[in-house]
């Protein structure tokens, strides 16, 4: 009956499989530029609870850098 149109049961646990491998690859990029963008953007002492203007344009460029040096190392 798998031939019917429908994935099979080990087709679906591959996609799921899949499907979670990407996830953790997605939340493990995310947290690394979290990590490196807020080291190297915000001051250790909080002065303000918002982003001041100069912690926010570095934040911008941190983060754009960051995307170009993942998108340059895919291809």
């Amino acid at each position: 009956m798998a031939g019917k149109g429908g994935p099979t049961n080990l087709e679906k646990e591959q996609m799921f499989g899949m499907a979670e491998k990407e996830m953790e690859y997605r939340v493990d990029l995310f947290n690394r530029l979290t990590k490196t963008c807020f080291e190297k953007c915000v001051e250790k002492r909080y002065k303000e609870a918002e982003l001041n203007m100069g912690e926010n344009s570095c934040i911008d460029r941190c983060v754009s850098k960051y995307w170009l040096s993942v998108i340059l190392k895919v291809f």
